[in-house]
């Protein structure tokens, strides 16, 4: 039978804003000294919240993992659009906000729901012949994109402020919430983007279990352990 360490397992993180998911895989890896560290599914660098790690011989765990639903929240402004759909890009608009409601803008939401053909930013890391389309955006290209099936369990509102408004969002794995939040803004005729998301859920896995990145990195290899959860109660969670 093989032998499972106390670093085989998944470990639950609370990411912060400013780096990317890479950044945090890196990071574990480099202050621990573990050979195999993956992640579950990408948060954009000023996205914050659940990322799960699958660490040694976890990492085989990956795609079933990687394949689970999300739940997010955020904020998305509107009268502002830019390239990348959220706050770190360029704005390519910007136009009066027309009188809304909460109730109004939760109408808007209600044609996202269920299945749909969504099309990936040009500021993503999906790749067309091997490059990303994040480097090609750089240069100023904008290529065809094939547009990929998602489905949207559930997307409402809570609160609105104009301009900012704020949402929670169920979907499947691979969707844009920024995409989201551009098509809504032109829906309402004004355009938006995605002021700021975190991620609530991935699975069964949970952000109010997640550990902050600086308080993992600042413990020890057995403070560490202690919060991997073990490669043999991992089929709990799928």
């Amino acid at each position: 039978m093989l032998q499972h360490s106390a670093l085989d397992g998944a470990l639950v993180v609370d990411k912060p804003a400013g780096c990317t998911s890479h950044d945090v895989v890196d990071r574990i890896r480099r202050r621990f000294g573990i050979k195999k560290v993956g992640h579950c599914g990408t948060l954009d660098p000023n996205a914050t919240g659940l990322l799960v790690l699958l660490l040694g011989q976890a990492t085989r765990l990956s795609e079933k993992f990687m394949a689970a639903d999300k739940v997010y929240e955020g904020d998305i402004r509107f009268g502002e659009a830019t390239d990348s759909y959220d706050a770190d890009g360029q704005t390519t608009g910007s136009l009066p906000v027309p009188p809304m409601t909460l109730e109004q803008l939760n109408e808007e939401t209600k044609p996202f729901l269920g299945d749909q053909q969504q099309t990936p930013p040009m500021v993503s890391a999906v790749k067309i012949g091997g490059v990303p389309l994040y480097k090609l955006a750089r240069k100023g290209q904008e290529v065809e994109r094939q547009p990929r099936f998602i489905h949207i369990y559930s997307f409402r509102f809570s609160s609105y402020t104009e301009p900012d408004a704020h949402f929670r969002l169920a979907c499947t794995k691979g969707t844009y919430v920024r995409t989201i939040a551009h098509e809504i803004g032109q829906k309402v005729g004004c355009g938006a983007h995605l002021l700021t998301l975190r991620r609530l859920a991935s699975g069964k896995f949970d952000v109010a279990d997640a550990t902050p990145l600086d308080t993992l990195l600042k413990g020890s290899e057995a403070e560490l352990a202690a919060k991997v959860i073990p490669f043999l109660k991992l089929r709990s969670f799928e």
